[in-house]
């Protein structure tokens, strides 16, 4: 939150404070700031790395339970496979359902589990013969554990380990003598297992945050990476859109990422500093945004290849400045401003390329600004905030099972909301129980009947499908990823089987531990991935007892009776207590809604009240969480091109996005502290209460289903309000409030069309083509974050030195002039050097270097060895970036006149 000094130090350069004056280089953690390596781009697939933490975590206790399983029935004289079978099933349970950010959790859990395990053991060997009692507790366990789901994860665990013993009971015949050798067998190897974890994969929540931020460095990188290729004429629109939005993407889903692992306590991150954090990356966020957006307006308008080859030099300055120098960030700025201003100053310059160094000036601009928040970020380890400034981090997102909740918080919503009286308060607890109990009942008898010795496949499918699915969709897209990932672990298994043998145990049981820990890596990815490597070790597994001519059939009929536990479980879901895929998905923009009328009830308290604690930021983080619930509810059952399904639910989601995005631009450029006349203060405000009329006008709609109110929009009123204002209060403050102001005016431009969408009326006379300005009226288009570049105090630009080097090849050689073009088919020239710097003068290891020509087309990309690098280049104009580990980038410009020829040149860092 911005403190009431800080305005005044906005509005007088001559009092603001630099970053980079006041940020010392190296105080962020060197897991954050460190140079790129190889696995940035894991990181970027992986925030936290959690997925390869599952993988690896189940890998140490598959095999740590195995050993110790196997060491120990040689031991106590039990046989091998149940030796295994029962300290194998401790560290299973362990690597999939026992997590935890501290010890003392896993410890607790870890050393829990034997005991509900061994109890049900000798249950089911006492009940052995008993056949119809058997199934009917292997039903009762099964809804027993979804009903132990709601009192927490112990409770979870222990209905798991209660299910997993019954059919271990059931399956394997333990007798009763055995039972208290299998309690010995079990308790050491969740003792051996729990060790192993603490050894190799002790919980360290920092380092995953740290990572996490890691990956948002990485994915900028790449984002403006692809803007350059964006600049490229030749490069298809469309294309580069998709990567665009992809990036964009991934980025905002980091950033959710990161504020998920702030709330952690274990994290051990101050509540303020964790707040500063939220907000600098948000603030980066929004200024990538801005960027991304900004270049994809500018190649629309065919600017000056001089502006677009300093822009693509500019952009790639940028993306190769070290995460540690953030203030090397301005020397991008610096280069792409002087090519801008030049056009600007220049009263001989077209409109239009006028225009487009407007673009570039914003771009400039925004670049800036992101030098501003990661430096801000850089001196989070030193600086502390001073009251009334000091708000303590509120998280708008909490992680589940290390991922970002999707239709869970809509679905638990829309059941609380239908059982608030009577019976029905009872229908949260016994829903899932009943489900589960239901589906199972009708799936074992088809099973046990298909093979009695299997029959627990049909409760393993629906176990899986009614864990962790909430709509239909869900239910049946996970339906389909366990066929498919059951042929192809099928397939691999028995090819694998074949060629290992069925003779080399410890070759088999490599393959089980590495099939099973492939799809732990796998199951947050894709549920196919998981179902696949499970696949791959069952095969083996049965290959010790089934011969060739049993095995496909045996694979069919796990194929068959997973099929009919998961149909069996959906049914069940769809017929019991019912909640339509519809009605979640309307509770999902219900929470949207509400969402953003929050955000606007901050801006309005922040804007009444200068020192009142809101947080911007954090209200419109949780419109994005909104937007990602939204999104998960509404992905379609099978995705469908364009032209064969519908375009309503993609128009709803693009509103939503883009609504999305000014709600972002929005929080950001109204947390300043404003000074407006009493009558002026009024009109804001009204134009604050009927834009959250119209919104809980909307929110009715969307809730009952009922039309009650119209959408009012606020657009004439804002564009009358900003014309009050201009005059009135000028300034940074003043510009920033303007920005504010429209971004006020496009996010409810984005929501009415939402609404109508939705079915609720527009008020007329002033519906979004009248509440458009004209013409006249309506301001040059703007990146949404190009508030965030406005009200900054007066900088000092860090330079780096920069050299223009013309290469004459031979007397008498007339090459073509800056700038041009060479022909179509010419020759090219070799360019060889040497890169140095002082601490490596024969030659700077890391070095990468990228050539952009005349036309801002990035022609070739080397890597030097040794420090020396040789390139091909054909005659004309061109940029080398210079960029190497530990330095900042360099831009050396050289113009080759000939070709077939060898051009020296050697460059110092």
């Amino acid at each position: 939150m911005t403190r009431p000094g800080t305005a005044r130090q906005e509005a007088d350069p001559a009092s603001a404070v630099t970053p980079t004056e006041t940020v010392p280089i190296g105080v962020a953690p060197r897991r954050v700031a460190g140079p790129y390596r190889w696995w940035d781009r894991v990181l970027v697939s992986d925030p936290g790395l959690g997925q390869l933490q599952a993988g690896w975590r189940t890998l140490v206790t598959m095999v740590t339970s195995l050993a110790v399983g196997y060491g120990l029935s040689h031991a106590l004289t039990v046989p091998p496979m149940i030796g295994m079978m029962v300290g194998g099933m401790m560290g299973l349970m362990n690597g999939f359902a026992v997590t935890g950010n501290s010890w003392d959790k896993i410890a607790k859990s870890s050393l829990w589990m034997p005991f509900p395990y061994t109890l049900v053991l000798w249950v089911a060997a006492s009940l052995s013969g008993h056949r119809t009692l058997e199934l009917g507790l292997n039903v009762v366990a099964l809804a027993l554990t979804f009903l132990l789901a709601r009192f927490g994860q112990l409770a979870l665990l222990t209905g798991m380990m209660m299910f997993n013993g019954l059919m271990v009971g059931t399956i394997a015949g333990i007798p009763t003598a055995m039972v208290g050798k299998a309690f010995v067998i079990a308790l050491v190897s969740a003792a051996a297992v729990l060790a192993a974890r603490l050894l190799l994969c002790y919980p360290m929540p920092r380092e995953d945050l740290l990572r996490t931020q890691r990956a948002f460095v990485v994915e900028a990188r790449r984002l403006v990476d692809i803007t350059v290729d964006a600049l490229d004429p030749d490069a298809s629109p469309k294309r580069v859109e998709r990567r665009t939005n992809r990036s964009l993407r991934r980025l905002n889903l980091v950033t959710l990422t990161i504020d998920a692992r702030l709330a952690q306590p274990e994290a051990a991150t101050d509540p303020v500093v964790a707040e500063l954090l939220h907000r600098h990356l948000f603030d980066a966020e929004l200024a990538l945004r801005g960027i991304s957006q900004a270049v994809q307006v500018l190649i629309t308008q065919s600017p000056p290849e001089e502006l677009r080859q300093c822009l693509a030099v500019g952009l790639l300055l940028a993306r190769d400045t070290p995460p540690a120098e953030a203030g090397g960030l301005r020397p991008a700025v610096r280069t792409i401003r002087e090519q801008a201003d030049a056009i600007l100053h220049n009263p001989q310059a077209a409109a239009h390329d006028a225009e487009s160094a407007a673009l570039v000036r914003r771009v400039a601009e925004l670049l800036e600004s992101l030098a501003d928040s990661l430096s801000g970020w850089l001196a989070l380890g030193l600086r502390m905030p001073g009251t009334p400034a000091a708000v303590p981090f509120e998280p708008a997102v909490a992680l589940e099972n290390d991922r970002i909740p999707g239709s869970a918080a809509p679905m638990r919503r829309v059941l609380t909301a239908r059982t608030q009286s009577g019976w029905q308060r009872v229908v949260p607890f016994v829903r899932a129980p009943l489900h589960a109990g239901v589906a199972a009942a009708i799936a074992c008898p088809i099973a046990d009947a298909i093979d009695p010795r299997r029959f627990y496949w049909g409760l393993v499918g629906v176990m899986i499908t009614l864990f962790g699915t909430n709509t239909t969709h869900e239910r049946l897209r996970k339906f389909g990823h366990r066929m498919i990932g059951t042929a192809a672990g099928a397939i691999i298994g028995v090819l694998l089987l074949h060629w290992i043998g069925r003779d080399h145990v410890y070759w088999t049981l490599t393959v089980i531990v590495l099939g099973l820990a492939f799809g732990s890596w796998g199951m947050q990815r894709a549920y196919a991935l998981w179902t696949t490597g499970l696949v791959v070790a069952l095969v083996q597994l049965y290959g010790l007892t089934t011969p060739d001519s049993r095995m496909d059939h045996l694979l069919g009929e796990r194929l068959l009776d997973n099929g009919i536990g998961i149909l069996a479980a959906a049914a069940c879901a769809a017929l019991i207590f019912p909640l339509s895929t519809r009605s979640i998905a309307r509770e999902a923009e219900h929470g949207y809604v509400v969402a953003v009328q929050n955000l606007l009830t901050q801006v309005s308290a922040r804007w009444a009240e200068p020192d009142s604690p809101v947080r911007l930021r954090g209200a419109a983080r949780a419109v994005d969480v909104a937007l990602f619930q939204v999104a998960e509810v509404s992905r379609p059952l099978v995705r469908m091109p364009i032209g064969v399904r519908g375009r309503g639910p993609l128009n709803r989601m693009a509103l939503l996005t883009t609504a999305a995005g000014h709600a972002r631009a929005l929080a950001s450029a109204a947390d300043i502290d404003i000074d407006l006349s009493p009558r002026l203060a009024e009109r804001l405000q009204l134009v604050t209460h009927t834009f959250t009329d119209s919104l809980r006008a909307l929110d009715h709609h969307l809730v009952n289903g009922t039309a009650q109110g119209t959408w009012r929009p606020v657009g004439p009123m804002v564009r009358e309000l900003r014309a009050l204002v201009r005059p009135v209060a000028p300034g940074p403050r003043a510009q920033r409030l303007q920005t504010a102001l429209r971004e006020l005016e496009a996010l409810d431009t984005a929501l009415a069309a939402f609404a109508e969408k939705s079915g609720l009326p527009v008020a007329p006379g002033t519906g979004r083509d009248a509440g458009r300005p004209c013409p006249a009226q309506r301001p040059a288009p703007a990146p949404a974050a190009d508030a965030l570049a406005a009200g900054r105090g007066g900088t000092r630009l860090v330079r780096t030195p920069s050299a223009q080097v013309a290469v004459a090849v031979g007397p008498g050689t007339a090459g073509p002039a800056t700038g041009t073009a060479p022909a179509e088919g010419a020759a090219e020239a070799h360019l060889a050097g040497s890169v140095s710097c002082a601490a490596h003068p024969d030659g700077c290891p890391g070095v990468r270097i990228t050539v952009i020509n005349s036309r801002g087309q990035r022609v070739a990309q080397t890597h030097a060895d040794a420090g020396r690098y040789r390139l091909g280049l054909r005659p004309g104009s061109h940029t080398l970036v210079v960029a190497a580990a530990d330095h900042p980038p360099r831009a050396q410009s050289v113009t080759i006149h000939a070709a077939q020829a060898d051009v020296r040149l050697d460059i110092r860092l």
